[in-house]
């Protein structure tokens, strides 16, 4: 298995890893399939303001890559226990995060900037079952993928990348509310304009590699019940250049844009700047790679981390200039809610690390 924990080029780690392995073509590579997980980590190399990124509240490897046969299965039932969950910022740094965000637009440093709440807990026993346990939230990749130590188990809803043969493309998500609640998100100017804006980020990342002219939205601004929530949905993608391998591919969208914000390195910046602890596995991606180079990874969104005997979840959402601060910091709830249930340990909301 790959873990790579340091590196100038991490994606370059997991396409050589690959290569050496015999892993893309040939008679060897039938019937292999490639789990992988990105770490937000990955990013740092976009990075160009001189403060230093957060702490990360957790051991996580950059890149994991495991390959395994495709029939090979790692789910097994068992059991585990959540302790009480704290959070690492109260709603009042929460908000204070908000409107500094907020300050940096009114001054043009930047138009949205994603930010996330981290929570952290006591776990013990087998993330595989708490991965049991999250799929009725029909998971794009709900098999976790466990290290040294380490485990990311995901519930994400949203595909952060897919490609097949030439045709590669992404299905951002911006805008959310409750289960239920439908026709509010596209009738928003504000979720809309948000919404937009990351889909024309997600265009220019893919028109980077694909073919002039290719890229394009099939559909805009659908809305869909998706990982016990409502959300709104776009879909964009084109034509890859003839050429382009799996590193220069990851490099030019990594990371997600619905993560991040725009313009994608500013919002990095700020990210880092305004947000208490590190992304760990949250705002990465996970998902399979195929001998054949096609690939479809999901975005960790709604994802939990395990290592050292501790559990992690972040949630957040996307700041614009007309941002409520408690309607951002209730929708972080209504996004983290759902998981919570799920894994049977509710959040008491007051409690702060």
């Amino acid at each position: 298995m790959l873990e790579v924990w340091s590196a100038d080029d991490p994606l370059a780690e997991l396409e050589g890893y690959l290569r050496d392995a015999g892993f893309f073509g040939g008679e060897t590579a039938d019937g292999l399939v490639a789990d992988v997980f990105l770490g937000y980590g990955v990013s740092r190399a976009l990075r160009r303001a001189p403060w230093p990124d957060p702490p990360e509240p957790c051991r996580l490897p950059l890149v994991a890559a495991r390959i395994r046969r495709g029939g090979d299965r790692r789910l097994k039932p068992g059991a585990f226990r959540i302790g009480e969950w704290r959070r690492s910022w109260d709603d009042d740094g929460y908000a204070s995060a908000i409107e500094a965000v907020q300050a940096a637009i009114g001054r043009g440093d930047v138009y949205q900037v994603n930010l996330v709440q981290h929570l952290r807990a006591p776990f013990e026993g087998d993330p595989a079952a708490l991965a049991l346990l999250l799929a009725p939230l029909r998971p794009l990749h709900g098999e976790p993928l466990a290290g040294d130590g380490w485990a990311v188990v995901s519930a994400s809803p949203e595909l952060f990348l897919a490609r097949r043969a030439r045709r590669v493309w992404t299905k951002p998500i911006k805008g959310t509310r409750p289960a239920g609640v439908r026709g509010e998100l596209r009738d928003s100017e504000k979720d809309a304009a948000e919404h937009v804006m990351i889909v024309d980020l997600e265009r220019n990342d893919l028109s980077r590699v694909c073919e002039p002219g290719s890229v394009h939205w099939p559909d805009l601004m659908t809305e869909r019940e998706l990982a016990g929530v409502t959300h709104m949905v776009t879909t964009v993608e084109g034509r890859l250049r003839d050429g382009v391998g799996l590193g220069e591919l990851l490099r030019a969208v990594f990371p997600g844009g619905s993560v991040t914000g725009a313009p994608k390195i500013s919002a990095l910046d700020h990210i880092a700047a305004f947000e208490p602890v590190g992304r760990g596995a949250s705002m990465g991606a996970l998902g399979r790679i195929w001998p054949s180079g096609d690939l479809e990874l999901a975005l960790t969104i709604r994802t939990f981390a395990v290592a050292d005997d501790e559990i992690h979840l972040w949630a957040g959402g996307g700041i614009v200039w007309d941002s409520d601060p408690r309607a951002e910091i209730e929708e972080s709830w209504v996004k983290a809610r759902p998981l919570l249930a799920a894994a049977g340990s509710p959040v008491p909301e007051a409690v702060v690390s």
